[in-house]
């Protein structure tokens, strides 16, 4: 049989459809939640020994501010980036936030945990904690509710009922899908499975990706590639940046994000905090200030913001712009390419059709 001759996926018997589609859903969904127990209980027990580690003498306590750098690099060597010290803390901060392992909710997963260690106080946490639970919020409604100060408000509220429906009506439009652990970057990192990167990026966005990364190489200005899809984090939040290069002439590093839809001021406000994270983290004696590129792929406004933050000499500042291409440059190949990928895709389902 030929494609072509395929029967329509509509013409399966409804009834049975529908029951493997629920039968596969759900296995699904329970070996996802077995993972989140199991992803939550050694990062639990990953920082009960960091502590008691610690608390063990004054010979262990003189290891200090270096006993988690030293940890995060063998560990990350060995296992990957999801046990840096940046995650080692983290888990240091669950034991001590929640020093009962089982008193967790088997329900949240180590997404959800992140987020309750914003919380400051340890009554709010675990009242958070167990409403995410018994009420099945996903990480986007936990986080909201977080940043709303909704116990806060429950406490002083003179109409409680009001602002449990609003709550209700909240959870009610967050139409988030159960999440497919193979493209969640802490899972991933969990699991040690590899190209955790490329499977974050929209296939607009990595085939876009890929073009600029291979012409930026291609200038022949001094570009080495770093990373794609690097993961810079907080005491809290991961994010991830496009295209990392370093380049030896300027002597700094050249971040690349690229937002497919129009540039917005929280784009370039985020862009700012990269630059300023990555100088930091990343940036050794001798670099230069970190330069941020900031591409926008929409159609009708392709936008480069260039940043260049603290400390940037106008003789840098000169230099840069001889070794970088430019504004115009850039925009003329992010469009050429994106027409190219848009011409492809059109072909590919004009042939698909016929």
């Amino acid at each position: 049989m030929t494609k072509s001759n395929l029967p329509a996926p509509d013409s399966a018997p409804a009834e049975l459809l529908a029951a493997l589609r629920s039968l596969i859903g759900e296995a699904r969904q329970q070996v996802l939640r077995q993972v989140d127990v199991v992803q939550v209980q050694t990062y639990w027990q990953i920082g009960r020994h960091i502590v008691e580690f610690e608390q063990g003498g004054e010979k262990r306590a003189a290891y200090g501010q270096r006993l988690l750098p030293q940890l995060g690099l063998a560990l990350s060597q060995e296992f990957g980036k999801g046990f840096d010290a940046t995650n080692l803390r983290h888990m240091r901060g669950f034991y001590l936030a929640f020093p009962i392992c089982d008193a967790l909710r088997r329900e949240l997963s180590w997404t959800h945990y992140r987020l309750l260690l914003r919380v400051d106080t340890s009554d709010a946490r675990q009242w958070y904690m167990q409403e995410a639970a018994a009420q099945n919020w996903s990480t986007r409604v936990l986080e909201r509710q977080i940043g709303s100060l909704y116990y806060e408000r429950l406490l002083s509220s003179q109409d409680k009922a009001a602002l449990l429906a609003q709550t209700r009506q909240v959870q009610d439009a967050d139409t988030h899908q159960p999440r497919d652990f193979v493209r969640d970057p802490v899972m991933l990192e969990f699991l040690g499975l590899p190209d955790t990167g490329r499977l974050l990026e929209s296939s607009l966005e990595q085939a876009l990706m890929g073009k600029l990364q291979q012409f930026l190489l291609e200038l022949g200005k001094g570009f080495a590639f770093v990373a794609r899809q690097q993961r810079i984090s907080t005491e809290t939040q991961d994010f991830y940046i496009d295209l990392v290069f370093y380049n030896y002439l300027l002597k700094c590093f050249v971040l690349i994000d690229l937002k497919t839809g129009h540039l917005t001021h929280q784009d370039i406000g985020q862009m700012d905090m990269y630059v300023r994270l990555y100088d930091d983290l990343r940036r050794s004696e001798g670099d230069n200030p970190t330069v941020g590129i900031l591409l926008c792929g929409s159609k009708d406004q392709s936008v480069v913001r260039y940043s260049v933050l603290h400390e940037s000499e106008q003789l840098f500042a000169s230099k840069y712009r001889l070794v970088l291409p430019s504004e115009d440059e850039l925009r003329a190949e992010l469009e050429r390419d994106q027409q190219a990928l848009e011409a492809q895709a059109h072909k590919t389902r004009t042939k698909h059709n016929d």
